[in-house]
């Protein structure tokens, strides 16, 4: 089978004169790239920010009072001094994500050498913040009870000194994970929309019947829509990148853009072509629009990019490492976050381009079976 270059170019022209008509699609594509991954970074955070809390202090010791003490922003609010029959009427309006009671004789009891017991009360209804909440409280409360023991400095009877280093992302800033994680999975979810919906599109405005009554052959109908498509996500990727995730939110790169848009590219292969299956699978938009929901959440939910890999059970992890998008969160992750060079990330790299040269031999079989229907 012969392969017309010029008819696969001219053919790719068509497709983005198409989507420049399509003021829809492309209101999506850069609000996509631009304002969703901005709100991404800036509103969703894994981090305490100015949660609230109060405090019931049935003791009145100066212990109790350096507890209270410590409790500042930006982690927390200014603390609010309420008695024990106040806590469920401020955690029912939602006054209180956090509600600490410190016993009578709690600094007695700790004097003593005893271990008394402090009771929290956390919503649970906002279950991130209920996590990370708890662990701040109990690391506060330790700390201020260590202080007030020594009277100084912090000191730990373990026999260990474990010291930690966060590798990179040393302030622990949730902004560098989800502003990129928003890209990996944006580039999915619009690649497999854009190939899927121009076919569709073209069966149902006709123009599929004008374009076999060409000199051309499906092969390379399939084809013109993968470079054009692809050329769109990939440029607007690489605007993404250095506009607005290094410029607009400072979130530093450490590893090779260029490496990652190479990765990307290969990546465009497996999202086109499944994007071009699911086309042809469906008879009709609302069809595509089912078939691409049960899609595309599994990928993004259990790629690595939302969950780590190693929480989900074996034979998950064993099925999802068939599936290019894995790889594709697994070498993002190390170029972009750890700097990884080409000798670490190419096993990820052969992974999708041979499954995404597998899928688009099995997609153009079937677009070859549904033209000659």
């Amino acid at each position: 089978m012969r392969l017309s270059v010029k008819n696969i170019y001219r053919l790719g022209i068509k497709e983005l004169r198409s989507l420049y008509r399509d003021p829809v699609m492309l209101f999506m594509i850069l609000w996509a790239f631009s304002a969703s991954i901005y709100i991404a970074g800036t509103s969703i955070s894994h981090d305490l920010h100015n949660a609230s809390i109060a405090i019931v202090d049935e003791d009145q010791s100066p212990l109790s009072l350096r507890i209270r003490s410590a409790f500042l922003p930006p982690y927390f609010k200014q603390p609010d001094i309420i008695a024990f029959q106040d806590i469920d009427e401020g955690m029912d309006l939602d006054k209180y994500s956090f509600v600490l009671v410190i016993p009578e004789e709690f600094e007695a009891d700790v004097l003593r050498g005893r271990q008394p017991t402090l009771q929290v009360n956390l919503d649970a209804t906002a279950v991130m913040i209920a996590g990370i909440g708890s662990g701040y409280i109990q690391n506060i409360v330790n700390d201020e009870i260590s202080r007030f023991i020594s009277n100084g400095p912090s000191t730990s009877q373990s026999p260990v000194d474990m010291r930690l280093r966060y590798a990179f992302n040393p302030n622990l800033s949730s902004k560098w994970f989800t502003s990129i994680m928003e890209v990996i999975s944006n580039i999915t979810m619009f690649v497999i929309l854009l190939t899927g919906a121009a076919l569709i599109r073209e069966r149902e405005h006709g123009t599929i019947e004008h374009l076999l009554v060409m000199p051309v052959t499906p092969i390379e109908i399939m084809l013109s829509k993968v470079w054009a498509n692809g050329l769109v996500i990939l440029t607007a990727t690489a605007f993404c990148l250095w506009v607005m995730i290094e410029g607009v939110l400072q979130v530093p790169i450490a590893g090779s853009v260029p490496l990652f848009l190479l990765g990307t590219l290969l990546y465009l292969f497996f999202a086109s072509a499944l994007g071009i299956f699911l086309g042809t699978t469906a008879r009709s938009m609302p069809q595509f629009g089912l078939l691409f929901i049960i899609t595309i959440l599994p990928m993004n939910l259990l790629s690595g990019g939302q969950t780590p890999l190693e929480s989900q059970p074996d034979w998950l992890q064993h099925i999802m490492w068939f599936v290019p998008s894995t790889h594709f969160v697994s070498f993002a992750q190390a170029i972009l976050y750890r700097g990884a060079g080409l000798d670490i990330v190419w096993p990820n790299f052969m992974a999708v381009s041979v499954v995404g040269l597998s899928l688009l031999t099995l997609s153009a079989l079937a677009f070859r079976r549904s033209i000659a229907a």
